[in-house]
Formats: structure tokens, sequence, C-alpha cells
């Protein structure tokens, strides 16, 4: 078969002036932990292992050994390995990867995108906030960013207390004020309203971080010692759009345990498949996770940001139409 030259499939999407600049920020990053002795690893793009996450879901792969069949997933993000490699002693350390979701193909979305996560051993996620504020300022030059609750953010904005209101004062919200549909689950309600109505007019000036997620939209993070309706676990907005996700590491294997559990029991009542639960990664909290905050960044969005262009396509060297 002769190629079609005249085929356009071939090209990059992103300019070559944008390869540069994407190189220069991944340059400053990797300078920025550097000075700050975070040690660089990596970990594998496929694993046996996934994500119970209610909301999100994992690309499938599969390997034949000696004619038998292994399913693989490949990598929502690199949280359960690193974590794996915290509790093995690995201090600090941060990882620049390929990240893989089954996931919509958008202006903001690409299913194969670039993430940058790390973790800060003795940190909780109020001074992993700050750390993320450093980075934002030493590759946007940002303004130092706000920092609001996920229940004041509601309450400020739709005159609701997200923590407190019944599931069918939430509905008419959804559908009065979002135009949304009937939903069942009360996270659902809560994504519709903040997704619609809140997000896209977070950080229009600097950056926002929003804190204290409800417990129910937090797997991974520690509830808060002071309100266990919330987790410690934050988001960073900017220009509405959503940068990175956080928490203050949860510790103990046996909760965990539960609430992967609760996730599968919740995809179920979804419609949703369950998911195998990543026995390595509740055997690295057993052996003992050190006291930890991590988040992870999407690098893409990051350099739109930075080079204010408005679709990923275009910070991507081939996305996903051009694979």
């Amino acid at each position: 078969m002769i190629a079609n030259s005249n085929n356009p499939d071939w090209r990059p999407t992103a300019s070559q002036s944008v390869l540069i600049a994407r190189a220069k920020m991944l340059a400053n990053i990797r300078h920025f932990f550097s000075a700050k002795n975070v040690l660089e690893v990596d970990t594998p793009s496929l694993s046996r292992g996934t994500i119970t996450d209610i909301y999100l879901d994992a690309l499938k792969s599969s390997y034949q050994n000696n004619q038998a069949e292994q399913q693989l997933y490949l990598q929502t993000s690199p949280e359960f390995a690193m974590k794996r490699l915290l509790s093995a002693g690995s201090g600090s350390i941060f990882q620049i990867c390929r990240a893989f979701r089954d996931d919509e193909i958008g202006r903001y979305h690409n299913p194969e995108f670039l993430m940058l996560e790390w973790y800060r051993v003795d940190f909780n996620h109020l001074q992993l906030m700050a750390e993320m504020d450093e980075l934002l300022i030493t590759i946007l030059d940002t303004k130092p960013a706000d920092i609001i609750s996920y229940q004041q953010l509601f309450i400020d904005t739709l005159k609701l207390d997200p923590l407190e209101a019944s599931n069918s004062t939430l509905q008419t919200m959804v559908i009065e004020k979002a135009n949304g549909p009937i939903l069942d689950d009360r996270d659902e309600l809560l994504h519709c309203l903040f997704a619609i109505l809140i997000e896209p007019n977070l950080g229009s000036h600097k950056p926002v971080m929003v804190v204290d997620y409800p417990a129910s939209q937090s797997s991974l993070a520690r509830l808060s010692i002071k309100d266990r309706r919330v987790a410690e676990r934050f988001e960073v907005y900017y220009k509405g759009i959503e940068l990175a996700n956080g928490f203050h590491e949860l510790k103990d294997a046996t909760e965990q345990r539960e609430r992967f559990n609760q996730d599968n029991i919740q995809r179920k009542l979804l419609g949703k498949p369950q998911k195998p639960i990543d026995e390595r990664f509740l055997s690295a909290l057993e052996s003992g996770l050190p006291d930890c905050a991590g988040v992870a960044l999407g690098l893409d969005r990051l350099l739109m940001l930075k080079l204010n262009i408005k679709t990923i396509k275009e910070v991507m060297p081939f996305p996903m139409d051009r694979a």
C-alpha cells in the first residue's frame, strides 16, 4: 500500500513552538523538585490492579503469558505504585508520566494525557497546597491562590449547604438551575451542580484551591478531625479549568479496604462493573505508609494555561484522533 502524502493526519497537532515550550516546562518542573531534593521515580503504566472510583474508569488490556490471559489495566494515575514506594522508604517522590482514562474526548480531555504526581513525607494537605501554589507561581507566574472550602463555595454561589441540603433540594436545583436530569445518587447531584454552576467561574484572575470535599467523594483521603463529614482533600482550579487533585493520604489499610468495598457496592447500584481490589497496594499500607500528602496535576492543561491555548489537542503532539 502506498502512503498518501496529502493526508495531514500524520502531522502533530502541536506546533514546533508549543513543543519547545512543553519541553521547557517539563525541565522547569524537574528543576523545581530537584532543588527540594524530591526524588524522581517511574512506575508501570500497566498493572493488575486498578481504581474502584465510582466516576472514573480505567482502560483495559491483556497479556498472554504461557497461553493464559492476564487482565491488565492502564493506570489512571501512578498513585498506588508510588505509595508502594513510599511504604518501602523512598522518601518524598515525584513522577511525570502518562495516565489513561476511559473518558470523553473534548476541549480539556484526552484518554491519554501527561500527569505530574508528587508525594511529600511529613506534609499534610495544607502544606502541600502551599507547595502547589509555589509551583503555579513558578510555572504560570500567577498570584497566590485563594483558598475556600467546598461547603462555603456552595453557600456563596448557590445559597445552599452541600453537607446539609436534602437530596430533594439538590434535585430541584439540578433541574431548575442546571437544566440537568433526575439523578438518584447524592454525589451525582453535587457533581452536576458543581460542574455546571460553580466550576466554570472558578479562578478567573488567580488560582483557587477548594478544600474539605465531602467524605463520600474522597476515597483515598483522611477524614477531617474537625468535621467527619469532610475529608482532607483539595482541588485546584484556574480560569475555570480543573488542574489538580490532592489529599492528606489515608494510611489505614482496613479503612481503605472498606472504602474500596463501598465503592464497588455503589458501582453495582449504579449499574457499573465492580473492580478488583489492588491487594499489593493494601499490603503496602499494612506495612506502614509514612504520614504524607500527595497531589496529581494535569500537565497538558497546565501548558494550555501557560500559553493561553484553548484546546488540549493543540498542546499534545498526537492526541487520540492522531495516535
